[in-house]
């Protein structure tokens, strides 16, 4: 299947703000004296996951505008269901591994939600 380009530049976006929100979190840890190796840890399988979950659900729309009105609402609710689980168990694995920051495992997962967010501002169409 070819990943279409509205699903890379919509990821890229995503990607763009979810890397200047880790480096933010990062600055706030080392203000904070907080900063350990576990911070950035956190950081990057959260990261990695919220990016991950927004290009998924990218290629799940993209399928479902190719399917009937039925078939794609069961398109979009399973992969909603399959996302979620992602999600919950990289927050799950972060929380319960020593090796990872709590917070910033659990945080990074809202950078996609900050992104659309400021989306209006950069986008004048």
């Amino acid at each position: 299947m070819k990943v279409d380009t509205a699903v890379i530049k919509e990821t890229k976006y995503i990607s763009t703000w979810v890397f200047i929100l880790s480096l933010l979190l990062q600055a706030i840890f080392l203000i904070i004296g907080k900063w350990d190796y576990t911070v950035i840890l956190g950081n990057v399988l959260s990261g990695f996951v919220a990016i991950l979950n927004f290009f998924l659900m990218g290629l799940t729309v993209q399928k479902a505008v190719e399917k009937e009105e039925k078939d794609a609402k069961t398109l979009m609710k399973f992969s909603l269901i399959y996302r979620n689980i992602l999600i919950f168990a990289s927050v799950v694995i972060g929380i319960l591994l020593p090796v990872f920051n709590i917070w910033t495992v659990i945080i990074p997962i809202f950078f996609p939600r900050i992104a659309i967010s400021f989306r209006p501002f950069f986008d004048k169409k």
